[in-house]
């Protein structure tokens, strides 16, 4: 709900808010230009300077000092009225006072859109929807983030949502200020605040005379200039008029020809919040906050067009042609809350119809199975957002599907889409699955997860999927508009020529990246051994994924690549020279790295798998035991890394390098040197150790086998260990 009161807000008011922003940042700056130049009043008091701007100016008829200490006097020159910006220490004219044309025209587009009292009111409007938009939007950080604990933590995802949260957590104190101010401004300006008394009645009695000297005159004396708003003259001529001083405190009259101060008001509450609201959102007097306001103001236009980017994303599904639902045989549902969700719907929807289903896609908000009358399957794709809660979309969702029994004949299948470092990891899913086993619905396949919107974890649950619906696909899901960067090779190593494998570790420079991009999250993200490169090949659009050997820390950027025949993205890298460059983009895999922590890992792959498993390697510096087994043809040819695994086995980054040689002259296999290993294993995965097995699919489903057999009778099982995470796959 407050997602939705937020986008139905905030799209609407965006040019508004944008208008506003802009002009505000523009009037920023001329109260910072005008403390630059007024000279300091600081130690005068006000008696003084009016006796030398009177001095200077013999037809002096009021002296004004601005929030920023600037001082202006009023005089006439002959018979026409002038004004000039004085100098406090000489009480002489350094400039002019007039306010520039640009100005005046900012101050009335910013304030009424140039419609007078109408565009004040929409003005008025504009600031309520930024004040509800900041508290709306302070409350959905929180969420996002998991707490209020949270709120200051490291923002995850990528694209138009992650920079929407990252610039409205540095926006939104200045942006709650600026709008607060202006609700009061404008609540003063059309009479909801009420004025002030006014200060006290005009005297109705004085001494008489007149020309004394301001210098001379006790209140005047006893008052800074950095108090004073304004000091009115009397007419000399007028022995009845007397002198008007406005001050931060008060108001008064002074006898013309005594000094004495004849009558005083106390300023009033009311006058008081006014003066200090207008300060806050001007920035008058104060001209950090004046610079701070602009910056929390440059953040609107920028917020407008990623909030709007965002909704048009999620409108995504209304665009997609689908199958009319009452002649469809398989149903999917979404319930996405920033679009990141719909995008992988939309991959599984255009694989599926590439396979000949009948596929309508809909919203979770469409669930209505009386109308699907031709319906084998339905796929339940959904987001879960903050600490395990629904989509805006789908609040309603478990409510419909408590209302119906499950069909007969109809499989049903859930894939749930979080972030697994927060407590209720795919809760809202998870909770949709336990409620349709309880209803009676038949699995197309066991409730599964997608983490931090992870290609290779879609990729394989797609696997399984097409296994079940025994129909040849795979879910190579590419989010829209990933932003890449030139990658530079900086060297190269070559392997596997001789047993018709060739492949290459390439190590590439890092892309030099501006603070303000890496504040705003544009550009190379942090990166772990063990993430993903996407490289972009020429000629094609679709990515190829590459599992990281090193951190962003390492300062490069490496991966293992063997040359496939007739492979476009792989026969490009393994052509590469030092100082050419490839298009990538850096995509997190937090799944699949070492658990933080002390306990054992036991890293397990084959060919160019070692790539991540030697990242890990790399980047031990805890020295934690850490075990590699490793298979590879020859060990003359392909041991990607012997040099550098022997150095980290001296220097205690690894405990043990156990390798299986397939054409040596006694053949083995990975699950050959486990079951071989198979009591040490025990040992270790007893103390809590951790599995990681990165390569080929058939490998891993030979390790995965050999696992099994090693845990047998040992009070722990394959399945125990991947429900407590402590075995994870990066399989190909």
């Amino acid at each position: 709900m407050i997602r939705l009161f937020h986008r139905w807000i905030g799209v609407p008011a965006a040019v508004i808010l944008c208008v506003i922003a802009l002009t505000g940042v523009g009037l920023a700056f001329f109260p910072v230009n005008e403390a630059l130049q007024t000279s300091s009043a600081h130690g005068i008091n006000v008696g003084d300077l009016a006796a030398r701007v009177q001095a200077a100016q013999p037809t002096v008829e009021q002296i004004r000092r601005s929030p920023s200490g600037r001082i202006t006097a009023f005089y006439f020159e002959g018979d026409q009225p002038a004004s000039a910006v004085i100098d406090p220490q000489t009480g002489k004219a350094v400039g002019p006072a007039d306010t520039s044309s640009v100005q005046r025209w900012l101050t009335s587009l910013h304030r009424s859109l140039l419609l007078g009292d109408a565009g004040r009111i929409v003005s008025a409007v504009g600031a309520v929807a930024m004040f509800i938009l900041s508290l709306s939007g302070i409350l959905l950080l929180k969420r996002r983030a998991g707490g209020w604990l949270m709120i200051f933590r490291s923002v995850r995802g990528q694209g138009q949502g992650r920079l929407h949260s990252v610039v409205s957590r540095l926006a939104l104190p200045g942006l709650v200020l600026s709008s607060l101010t202006a609700l009061l401004m404008s609540a003063s300006t059309f009479g909801f605040i009420p004025e002030g008394d006014g200060g006290p009645s005009f005297p109705q009695t004085v001494s008489g005379r007149t020309g004394a000297d301001p210098a001379t005159m006790l209140k005047l004396q006893m008052t800074p200039v950095d108090e004073m708003i304004s000091l009115s003259f009397p007419v000399p001529t007028d022995a009845t008029d007397v002198y008007t001083l406005k001050t931060s405190l008060g108001e008064g009259y002074l006898d013309q020809g005594t000094g004495e101060l004849v009558a005083w008001a106390d300023a009033g509450w009311t006058d008081q919040l006014v003066s200090v609201v207008r300060a806050l959102h001007t920035g008058q007097g104060m001209a950090w906050l004046a610079l701070l306001s602009a910056a929390s103001a440059l953040s609107i236009p920028i917020l407008s067009w990623t909030g709007v980017a965002s909704w048009l994303a999620g409108r995504s599904l209304r665009r997609l042609k689908s199958h009319p639902a009452e002649l469809a045989d398989t149903v999917i549902l979404v319930a996405s809350e920033g679009g990141t969700t719909a995008g992988f719907a939309n991959t599984l929807h255009a694989a599926l119809v590439e396979q000949g289903l009948k596929v309508h896609l809909a919203p979770m908000t469409r669930f209505d199975p009386s109308q699907w009358a031709t319906a084998k399957r339905i796929i339940l794709l959904a987001a879960t957002y903050g600490d395990g809660a629904a989509p805006s979309i789908a609040k309603n969702f478990l409510g419909s599907l408590q209302q119906h029994d499950a069909r007969p004949g109809v499989q049903l299948a859930v894939l749930g889409f979080g972030d697994r470092s927060f407590p209720s990891f795919c809760g809202f899913a998870a909770e949709v699955a336990r409620v349709a086993q309880a209803k009676g619905w038949k699995e197309l396949l066991p409730f599964d997860t997608v983490d931090r919107q992870s290609p290779q974890d879609f990729a394989r649950w797609g696997q399984l999927l097409s296994e079940a619906l025994g129909l040849p696909f795979e879910l190579n899901h590419v989010r829209a508009s990933v932003q890449t960067m030139d990658l530079t090779l900086i060297s190269r190593r070559d392997y596997g020529a001789e047993v018709q494998a060739p492949t290459s570790i390439l190590r590439f420079a890092l892309p030099k990246t501006a603070t303000w991009k890496r504040i705003l999250g544009i550009g190379l993200p942090n990166f772990q051994a063990g993430d993903l490169v996407g490289i972009v090949p020429e000629g094609s659009d679709l990515p190829r994924f590459y599992s990281l050997a090193s951190g962003k820390r390492d300062g490069f950027l490496e991966i293992c690549v063997r040359r496939h025949a007739g492979g476009l993205c792989s026969g490009q890298l393994t052509s590469m020279e030092p100082g050419d460059t490839i298009k990538g983009f850096v995509r997190s895999n937090p799944s699949f790295r070492p658990a933080r922590g002390k306990k054992p890992v036991i890293l397990i792959g084959a060919g160019t798998g070692i790539g991540p498993l030697a990242g890990f390697a790399r980047a031990n510096s805890s020295r934690r035991p850490m075990h590699l087994y490793f298979g590879l043809r020859h060990p003359g040819s392909d041991a990607f890394y012997s040099e550098e695994l022997a150095t980290w086995t001296e220097d205690g980054r690894m405990s043990s390098v156990s390798f299986a040689s397939s054409r040596s002259p006694v053949p083995a296999y990975v699950q050959d040197i486990l079951r071989k290993d198979a009591e040490n294993l025990r040992r270790l995965l007893a103390s809590g150790a951790q599995v990681l097995v990165c390569g080929g699919r058939e490998m891993a489903s030979g390790v995965a086998s050999a696992i099994s057999d090693i845990l047998a009778g040992q009070g722990l099982s394959l399945a125990e260990l991947k429900a407590e995470g402590r075995y994870a796959e990066d399989v190909y």
